[in-house]
């Protein structure tokens, strides 16, 4: 089945844009593919230094050019709840591939961070750079010309990104993404949000705010939140490099881990050695990227992806645009509502139906590219299932529900709690940003109102504290976009602007810096592009200018003539403070190099 003409149009003109540098891509990726096995090519002293702390049977395998070797790139840690389940992971998968006469090693490790830990404090300013340092590090890993396929055990925010750029890079190996599970759920997500706005207000004290927190962020597992975790997840599915129906299942339980070792043996099944060779490269074209940003705008997930896809789809060869991203947003329904977009975390969506029902119905729609390659095989249809624990611990799938098991969390397209997407492309004379409507009220889209510039988010909260907010405006946060300070999410504002706007004012965000995945509710145009720093005319916004914010029509302006504006002389701030402290002064190479937020914000 071919997806709907209006799909399929924009494919095609990422195809053609892309026609170029795809093909020089593919030629890399056929002439390493047309090596064979890699470890043929090693000598002896090379070879003995690859497998010296294996044991004997695993030596003796390896010692030959027959038996595949599984790579696993890990992102474990045990201090962030998501990653902690990756301990056991490569046990897991060694003892799974030796059951099949095949070999695994860890190839490597790559850092993992949360922006929750980091939320307002100096170490944020790392983490959209973190995706880049991901992507060189399993590039380390994978050097070693060891493996003929490898798995990736990432999940959280920058970390699956960064995965997928190094498995598009080494392309001619065959990926297979593993995911972890999210936390069971914990304290309601609205519950939480109502409690950091009282201790915004100073209603309660940080006693009760770290009770509501722990309460939410409770064990192992991501953020139960649909925030970039969790879009991560839906991603690696619906571009097919999860097996069917795992993104979704909790860890530490016998499903999560029969899930585990099947992937393992599906990624075997897939290397050169056998018959179904899909190399990641080859596999991943533009009909997956586009149903990644179609699975994006029907979950109204998180806004980072506009930059981590283009960065993602750039590894590969391909061209995609936030103008396609926009165009796409046009043609594809709301699907689902998880918080911050409705009251429901994944779990529920799960429980209602989850991804096999999402992609179903896209696929019934005309909505999804049905003829993709995935890890599972040829078509995306296998996709439509829920994954179960059969009798003999082994892995079954059934068919997705008929109906929702819940309405208020996941529809039908033809109850769709929109007709567009979640997300909005915004132009106008301040440049291009990006906004979340899903999770925006439409009474909140359209926003006129005076500006109030600050540098720093600490000067708004600040502002906040000496009631000076209480009023209408448009809060300008400006110089914290890549090349400013790595571009941290300035998440710590919502609840600030959340305050003021069920008080009854008109607010807004305006900025070139971002927001948490799982912000929402205040309308907040961000990655503003080109940034303050770059020559943006965000510099050039003054105290009482009237901006306008209309997500509706899609454009952002402030509200002055064309020859006033470029006329003024840009604002410029002393960035140093920002450039040191927390290992910042490492990054100073990045900031120099990394790109624009619409071109992915890579230092590639």
């Amino acid at each position: 089945m071919t997806a709907r003409r209006e799909i399929e149009a924009v494919t095609a003109r990422i195809r053609e844009r892309s026609r170029a540098s795809r093909e020089v891509y593919l030629a890399r990726l056929n002439e390493a593919a047309a090596k064979g096995v890699h470890r043929a090519t090693l000598s002896c002293g090379n070879l003995a230094h690859g497998f010296a702390a294996c044991a004997p049977h695993d030596k003796q395998a390896l010692a030959g050019d027959t038996v595949p070797n599984l790579g696993i790139i890990t992102s474990y840690n045990d201090m962030l709840s998501a990653h902690q389940p990756y301990e056991d992971y490569p046990r897991i998968i060694k003892e799974a591939v030796r059951e099949v006469g095949a070999v695994a090693q860890v190839a490597g490790g790559v850092p993992a961070m949360c922006d929750g830990v980091t939320q307002g404090q100096p170490g944020m300013q790392l983490s959209l750079f973190s995706r880049d340092v991901i992507a060189l590090a399993t590039a380390v890993g994978l050097s070693h010309n060891m493996f003929d396929a490898a798995v990736y055990l990432g999940i959280c925010d920058k970390i699956v990104p960064g995965l997928t750029i190094a498995a598009l890079t080494f392309g001619h190996l065959p990926a297979v993404f593993v995911p972890a599970g999210p936390m069971t759920s914990g304290l309601p997500n609205d519950e939480k949000s109502r409690i950091r706005q009282l201790y915004a207000e100073g209603k309660v004290g940080r006693e009760a705010l770290l009770d509501a927190e722990a309460k939410s962020y409770h064990g192992p597992g991501t953020c139960t939140f649909y925030g970039t975790a969790n879009s991560n997840q839906m991603l690696m599915e619906i571009m097919g490099l999860h097996t069917p129906g795992s993104s979704f299942v909790n860890p530490n339980t016998p499903l999560r881990e029969a899930l585990t070792k099947e992937a393992a043996k599906r990624a075997l099944a897939i290397t050169a050695l056998g018959n179904e060779f899909t190399p990641v490269g080859r596999m991943i074209d533009e009909r997956s990227v586009v149903n990644g940003v179609i699975g994006l705008n029907a979950t109204g997930g998180s806004t980072n992806h506009t930059m981590h896809l283009v960065a993602m789809a750039a590894a590969a060869g391909i061209k995609l645009t936030w103008a396609d991203i926009a165009e796409i947003s046009e043609h594809v329904p709301l699907l689902a509502r998880i918080y911050p977009n409705g009251l429901a975390d994944v779990n529920h969506f799960h429980a209602a139906g989850g991804l096999g029902f999402l992609i179903r119905e896209l696929l019934d729609a005309g909505l999804l590219h049905e003829d993709v390659q995935t890890v599972w095989g040829p078509g995306l249809r296998p996709y439509a299932v829920e994954a179960r624990l059969g009798a003999d611990g082994t892995v079954v799938r059934e068919p997705a529900p008929e109906r929702s098991g819940d309405e208020k969390v996941l529809v039908p397209v033809a109850k769709a709690f929109q007709p567009t997407g979640g997300l909005r492309v915004l132009q106008g004379n301040l440049g291009q940003a990006i906004i979340k409507t899903s999770a925006v009220k439409p009474q909140h889209r359209v926003v006129e109102a005076p500006a109030i510039v600050f540098d720093a988010q600490e000067e708004l909260q600040a502002a906040f504290k000496a009631g000076e907010l209480d009023r209408d405006f448009i809060a300008v946060i400006r110089f914290q976009g890549p090349k400013a300070n790595g571009m941290p999410e300035l998440h710590k504002l919502t609840p600030v602007l959340g305050v003021l706007q069920d008080r009854g004012y008109k607010v807004a965000l305006v900025t070139d810096g971002r927001m948490s995945g799982a912000s929402g509710k205040v309308p907040a145009a961000i990655h503003v592009t080109p940034e303050a720093a770059d020559g943006g005319a965000l510099a050039k916004v003054r105290d009482g200018d009237f901006l306008r914010l209309d997500a509706e029509k899609g454009t952002l302006e402030v509200l002055i003539g064309a020859e006033e504006l470029s006329g003024r002389e840009p604002a410029s701030a002393d960035l140093s403070r920002e450039h040191f402290g927390m290992g910042r002064e490492l990054f100073a190479g990045f900031r120099q190099l990394v790109s624009r937020a619409d071109q992915g914000a890579s230092v590639f």
